[in-house]
């Protein structure tokens, strides 16, 4: 039942919901009229404009038309209020809104609160507060304009001045819109807030990911160390005193007492060399594994598609090289999901470079908004420091659209 509740209470839901209910409505309405029983008129800009052209706003033809043109606002809103596109506001997205405002402003004046409130969420606050200034403005202009019967009706009888009646009109408007921006405005919070914790639970994860590779490393080195230290001492103490044994023993026993010392002292040799190739084996094996910790990363961040290619070197790399390249990835990532509002994010690992001489190169891609003038916040400079300690570099090739960032650093630093 919680996850229900949880699911409807979603902002998407309730606003399709929403222009589904009127869809709906208004189709039962027009039904009803066209069977000949009397329904609520039209009351929008198309239908002033027909009345002044002699239309009586019952007529067939004229409620087939706003019909049309409900079905079409609440397509052209159901398509657009997704949850993705509040997460990600689609390209064009004034576009769109002020699109969906026309049809509603056509039909009725009670649409278009849906759409402040979906502008509210998928605009930049700035937008969105002037777009629902606007509605306000909008809504006065057309009061006087393109008036209803029952506004020409209410003013009649009203008798107040027209100042007034516009006052009282632009109030309730602030009113009506300033509720919906603020509605949709609280939602668009929610939304942020909950993709950058999504983001930064993602670096954490990732982060621990590599804290237990580099503990392994730890307790490998340790476990080399220790079988160098205890094991090689002892056993080349065991040597030394075989042989000493063996030239004592010479001296009383002159055949079987030499074979014997001299077998134990060759399986000392031999044992001593085993422990000493499977501690250097040990030592070359010490490489941390990148891969599971960007995974992690890429995995814990669902609101934005991050695509890992990734060499097998990434599986292979010293414990500076994997730690540095990874905090500048998470970097790359959380600014693109956080800040950006990228939909895709495309991590590339390959090695390039031979022998000595060879180098990780990583490049972190985005589809985000980027920026059309590129200044060095904390974020670039940390990258790039990062790089430069390890003897590599941090490369800005694009900022607009989107960034895409080059990393390289030797694999062995």
């Amino acid at each position: 039942m919680d996850r229900l509740l949880a699911r409807i209470a979603q902002p998407a839901f309730v606003l399709r919901i929403a222009a589904l209910a009127v869809c709906l409505l208004e189709l039962a309405s027009a039904v009803w009229g066209l069977m000949g029983h009397p329904t609520e008129p039209y009351d929008g800009v198309l239908a002033s404009l027909y009345r002044r052209m002699g239309g009586d706003t019952h007529d067939a033809p004229f409620v087939l038309t706003c019909l049309g043109l409900v079905m079409a606002f609440a397509w052209h809103f159901w398509r657009i209020a997704r949850q993705r596109h509040l997460d990600h506001p689609p390209r064009h997205a004034m576009r769109h809104v002020v699109l969906l405002d026309a049809l509603a402003l056509l039909v009725t004046p009670g649409l278009p609160f849906l759409v402040t409130v979906l502008g509210a969420l998928i605009l930049n606050v700035r937008r969105a507060f002037g777009f629902a200034l606007a509605q306000v403005l909008i809504n006065v202009v057309l009061y006087w304009a393109f008036p209803s019967e029952a506004q020409r009706n209410e003013q009649l009888t009203a008798g107040l001045p027209w100042w007034l009646n516009s006052l009282g009109l632009a109030i309730s408007m602030v009113a009506l819109h300033g509720m919906a921006f603020g509605l949709g405005r609280l939602a668009a919070t929610e939304a942020e807030r909950r993709r950058w914790f999504q983001a930064m639970l993602a670096e954490k994860d990732s982060g621990e990911r590599l804290q237990v590779e580099q503990l392994r490393y730890a307790e490998r080195l340790s476990m080399a160390r220790e079988l160098h230290d205890v094991m090689g001492h002892h056993l080349t103490a065991l040597n030394l005193h075989l042989q000493l044994s063996d030239a004592l023993l010479k001296r009383h026993d002159e055949t079987g007492a030499a074979q014997a010392v001299e077998k134990a002292r060759l399986g000392a040799a031999g044992l001593l060399a085993e422990v000493r190739a499977a501690v250097s084996r040990e030592r070359e094996s010490q490489r941390i594994n990148l891969e599971a910790a960007l995974r992690t990363l890429a995995e814990g961040i669902a609101s934005t598609q991050i695509e890992l290619c990734l060499d097998p070197v990434a599986q292979d790399l010293s414990p500076r090289c994997a730690h540095a390249l990874l905090r500048c990835v998470q970097e790359s990532v959380t600014n693109a999901v956080r800040h950006a509002g990228a939909t895709q994010v495309r991590v590339t690992l390959i090695e390039i470079g031979e022998g000595d001489a060879m180098q990780v190169r990583v490049q972190v891609d985005d589809n985000g908004r980027g920026t059309r003038k590129l200044r060095e916040g904390n974020g670039l400079k940390g990258m790039q420091e990062r790089m430069v300690e390890l003897g590599g570099a941090m490369r800005v090739l694009r900022h607009h659209p989107g960034f895409l960032i080059e990393l390289e650093c030797p694999r062995f630093a």
